[in-house]
């Protein structure tokens, strides 16, 4: 995603995977961004000229539900999970869901936990995130999750 490599041309202490394969069924993280900012699994959902509704656990597209919310929960979870083992300190992820190329985004209220922002918006979002995470931090985080066997039970 051209958007998030901007995070990294703007502030080169952040970190960005793509497609990391998780599990054995054919599972994977679409990108897993890392930084000062935090460890974000970032879940890029693409329906052209769409109406994207959200409403707390509520994602719907052109007025049909999607699971993308429990999904993209359910990712960050095991994201933190497998890079707290592999890390060997705690680590928390944040699921954030991508819109791209939507007509229209409307978040009436946000889903608790997840973050859903327009393709458009991510760069400078990841940016205004508020340091938390040292660049000792980063570094182990990064190069933990680089590792294929991170990512496999």
């Amino acid at each position: 995603m051209p958007r998030l490599a901007r995070v990294v041309r703007k502030d080169p202490r952040w970190r960005v995977l793509h497609a990391i394969p998780v599990g054995v069924r054919g599972s994977d993280i679409d990108h897993l961004v890392v930084g000062p900012g935090g460890v974000f699994t970032v879940n890029a959902k693409h329906h052209p000229r769409a109406d994207i509704w959200v409403a707390d656990s509520t994602f719907l597209v052109n007025g049909t539900r999607q699971p993308y919310i429990r999904n993209s929960r359910h990712e960050a979870a095991r994201a933190a999970k497998l890079l707290t083992a592999a890390c060997g300190f705690d680590v928390a992820a944040e699921p954030v869901i991508v819109t791209v190329n939507a007509r229209a985004v409307t978040v009436k209220s946000p889903p608790d936990g997840v973050h859903v922002v327009p393709r458009m918006h991510v760069a400078r979002w990841l940016l205004r995130q508020r340091d938390i995470h040292p660049p000792e931090t980063v570094e182990a985080l990064y190069e933990a999750a680089r590792r294929s066997t991170t990512w496999q039970p």
